[in-house]
């Protein structure tokens, strides 16, 4: 009787214009709009959730958030802008322009390139809230000749690649995804692609929301999604616990300039890491709740390690979706134990226990959390960890951080409507 035919191992890609890396990250978070202290507070544990100050919580059923404290977009952008613009666009032009600043890319740099061959790909999983409800507020109370020409582009969610494209001249592919909380590891991956096949040398990816305001809580409350834990806010997202109610909402911004390794060599610019691969694929199960058995997840995990040419065996840590939600812990770890037989040298965390979950950003904050990791070789914890689900059997590196030397790693996002997105990052080898 023959042999079975060899099966190939995975193997990742080497040529130089397919090979995808990390040559800069600009963030806007709770923990300020510097990469490195923002990783720093996760490493200390530090907890960016607090009670909301930006408006009367009052009638509201949630009173607290991880609120941006002293946002500034000076430097950035022009005052005449900064009034006009909402938070979530305003986020993401400050963490864009750093993100090009962090690759050597100043506009003087930018000036004296093809800029045909540079794109900008950052999403929202809602877009202007905040101009959004005022207007519909002013519309109400004063009616409809009182909106101004800004109205109708600031909610919409492509506005954040398109100003980013404006300001700094960018002429290639610039358009968003809209994924929910799966966004910015969705915009990755089609980033990614647009380089793989020829299109660009350089794409901005990301996510970008501001979601805090009246509605936003109040919507996400009835679909039963928040915690309530206002007597306690700074122990309300903890994720994997048995006592988790919800997740916490938060905002902010996080964007990668991704580039081809041919192009990167040729402007000789430090690389940071190595973005690998990727995959999107959806639950088709239900609008809000996602599949308890992780199908959806599992298939993404897996079609994600296909892409990137490496096997389960190599991945050592998870930057988890992990929102603090009693059925999508769990859905998620079920996923992941089916595609990792062993965790035992696994590490796996949850950024959204400091943060919050910021929905549209979460993708674009957790991907530079992640790339932090294999640079530094240490994991931020995960905090408000006190009685562990017993289903959890993967190290998730409670209450304070641990050095890892991460391999392979990857980092999750799941959406409403069953989205499901999966970014692999690996530390950069020539």
């Amino acid at each position: 009787m023959a042999a079975p035919p060899a099966i190939d191992a995975p193997k990742r890609q080497n040529d130089p214009t397919k090979r995808i890396v990390i040559t800069g990250m600009g963030l806007v978070s709770v923990f300020g709009n510097n990469v490195e202290s923002f990783y720093d507070e996760l490493l200390r544990g530090s907890n960016g959730v607090r009670m909301i100050d930006r408006f009367d919580t009052t009638n509201l059923p949630v009173k607290f958030a991880g609120q941006i404290p002293r946002f500034s977009s000076e430097g950035y952008i022009d005052r005449k802008s900064d009034r006009r613009l909402d938070n979530c666009w305003r986020y993401c032009l400050v963490a864009g322009k750093k993100a090009l600043e962090n690759a050597n890319l100043p506009p003087q740099q930018l000036r004296q390139m093809d800029k045909s061959r540079i794109g900008a790909l950052v999403g929202a999983g809602v877009g202007g809230y905040t101009i959004l409800g005022s207007k519909v507020e002013l519309v109400i109370r004063r009616g409809y000749h009182r909106l101004c020409p800004f109205f109708l582009p600031c909610p919409i969610t492509n506005l954040g690649s398109a100003l980013l494209a404006i300001e700094v001249g960018l002429m290639g592919p610039s358009y968003s995804i809209s994924t929910a909380c799966a966004t910015a590891n969705c915009c990755f991956f089609s980033a990614a692609n647009h380089i793989r096949k020829g299109e660009v040398d350089i794409m901005l990816a990301g996510g970008t929301e501001a979601p805090i305001i009246p509605m936003g809580l109040a919507g996400f409350v009835a679909c039963r999604a928040l915690s309530l834990r206002n007597n306690e806010p700074g122990k309300a997202s903890r994720p994997w616990d048995k006592a988790r109610d919800g997740f916490v909402m938060g905002e902010g911004s996080g964007i990668l300039v991704m580039e081809s390794l041919e192009h990167a060599r040729k402007r000789g610019v430090d690389i940071i890491a190595e973005y690998l691969g990727g995959a999107i694929t959806c639950d088709a199960h239900h609008v809000t709740d996602p599949r308890s058995d992780g199908l959806g997840i599992t298939s993404c995990i897996t079609k994600s390690l296909e892409d990137a040419g490496v096997s389960p065996e190599e991945v050592n840590y998870v930057n988890a979706h992990a929102t603090s939600t009693p059925a999508g812990d769990l859905a998620e770890i079920n996923a992941i134990k089916k595609v990792f037989k062993d965790t035992s040298d696994m590490k796996m965390n949850a950024t959204k226990s400091m943060i919050g979950h910021c929905l549209g950003a979460a993708g674009g904050l957790e991907a530079i959390a992640t790339i932090k990791a294999i640079t530094s070789g240490w994991l931020h914890p995960t905090i408000n960890q006190y009685s562990l689900e017993p289903e959890v059997t993967i190290d998730t590196v409670p209450n304070f951080k641990k050095q890892h030397e991460v391999h392979v790693a990857i980092s999750n996002s799941f959406g409403f409507g069953g989205h499901n997105s999966v970014a692999v990052f690996a530390p950069f080898k020539p």
